[in-house]
């Protein structure tokens, strides 16, 4: 359905929506016709569809049923951008989807508690980058031991043996993002002038 087919599917059910709120409230054509001065014959033809709804005899109406004019015309809902957090504990951490599709490259926020200092590697398909915001982390990559800490950053390929967690000082919040094989994330900077 394109926008002018949604836009005259809307307007065709003002007028039995008007309607039903007049009835739902008891109040006769005489009576709104009164309070919004708005012609009987008007309203009549505007709750039969034989005349299309305007911002002149809806504002009125709207403010007689004290009624938002979404509600009165029965406005489609605008989607909400926001993504609702859901932590859930995995593994002993809180982990924060931070983007609504299953496939493609996922991003979480995770916090690591003190207590998740035991190394225990791992290996899978993909890609993965981790931000540090807050905290210390400690990351053990094959052979490799670092630690980083807050604004910290790394990128690494997880078919190699990997494990991340705390370093037992105290808890870690870290952006993990991760790509399946073929995912890569693209940087660009632009070079520092000297």
């Amino acid at each position: 359905m394109d926008d002018s087919s949604a836009i005259t599917a809307a307007l065709d059910l003002v007028g039995p929506r008007l309607k039903r709120i007049r009835t739902q409230r008891g109040v006769t054509l005489t009576d709104l016709s009164e309070r919004t001065g708005i012609s009987k014959s008007t309203l009549s033809r505007l709750e039969n569809g034989q005349r299309r709804p305007s911002l002149e005899l809806l504002l009125p109406l709207a403010q007689t049923y004290r009624i938002p004019l979404d509600d009165l015309v029965g406005a489609p809902e605008v989607a909400d951008p926001r993504i609702r957090l859901k932590p859930r504990q995995l593994n002993g951490r809180t982990v924060i989807p931070l983007v609504r599709q299953p496939n493609g490259i996922q991003a979480w926020k995770i916090i690591i508690p003190a207590d998740q200092s035991t190394p225990n590697p791992r290996v899978h398909d993909g890609y993965e980058w981790l931000y540090v915001m807050s905290g210390r982390m400690r990351l053990i990559i094959g052979d490799q031991d670092f630690v980083l800490g807050t604004g910290e950053a790394t990128e690494f390929d997880t078919q190699l043996p990997h494990w991340f967690g705390s370093t037992g000082e105290g808890p870690a919040e870290v952006l993990s993002i991760f790509g399946r094989p073929g995912e890569r994330m693209h940087l660009h900077t632009t070079p520092d002038k000297q």
